[in-house]
């Protein structure tokens, strides 16, 4: 897995940190991660600079000054790692519902397959997600049917998280014009990428809810993603015409 980094955004993830940077090592002695931590409170970043000293040249910190949103983290990695050679890169949680092992899996649809963006599934072969309550599972799983009616995404899982981009997606995409910040975020991404015709592939997972830490999901994270959507798509029209 030369050439690849995955960006883990943090806030308060003090319980999870060490062990995710350790599980994301263990899956190859070539890739590289890029936290991305909004000042936490709990000092997750402190630990990332105590580890650092046992991972040299492979993995490396940003400390926002405040929590500005995830897309505002993911757009700040992004930024950073376009600055480099990597080809490959990645988003994943640090809580561990996305598992390390499927990187392996996300980078090969990419590297070997041809994709230009490949998704972690939770909803390609069913319902694939652990420990939520089936009140979370069916509001995840109709918000990926309701993006899929506005938009015309010929994606199942258009709100995940676990994505691995080829280098020339994000070249092409101007962060200037990403909108959101919360799970629409990750839908307008994909969007963007849909609209540039790129060959985007989905991989099934199984997606675990956390067993540690506090979930960061809103109601304002999930208006965002019902509103925002529709004013999306409208703009993509206009821009059409």
């Amino acid at each position: 897995m030369q050439d690849t980094v995955v960006i883990i955004p943090t806030y308060n993830e003090i319980e999870n940190i060490e062990a995710i940077i350790k599980a994301v090592f263990s899956q190859s002695e070539s890739i590289h991660i890029l936290v991305v931590d909004d000042n936490s409170p709990d000092l997750t970043s402190l630990k990332v600079k105590e580890l650092q000293n046992d991972f040299l040249n492979r993995l490396f910190l940003e400390v926002r000054a405040d929590k500005s949103g995830l897309g505002a983290a993911y757009i700040h990695g992004f930024k950073w790692c376009l600055k480099r050679n990597y080809q490959y890169i990645f988003e994943m949680d640090a809580d561990f519902s996305h598992d390390p092992k499927d990187l392996v899996k996300l980078y090969k649809a990419c590297k070997i397959g041809g994709a230009d963006m490949s998704i972690g599934s939770r909803y390609l072969t069913g319902v694939n997600v652990v420990n939520w309550p089936m009140s979370r599972v069916l509001m995840s799983y109709m918000a990926s049917k309701y993006v899929r009616l506005i938009t015309g995404l010929k994606i199942h899982d258009t709100t995940a998280g676990y994505v691995c981009y080829k280098r020339n997606v994000l070249e092409s995409i101007d962060f200037n014009t990403v909108k959101f910040t919360g799970y629409a975020f990750q839908i307008e991404m994909k969007f963007k990428a849909y609209l540039k015709k790129f060959k985007i592939v989905e991989v099934p997972v199984i997606f675990t809810d956390r067993t540690r830490g506090e979930s960061k999901l809103s109601t304002g994270i999930i208006s965002e993603a019902v509103f925002g959507v529709i004013s999306m798509k409208i703009k993509s029209l206009f821009k059409k015409q």
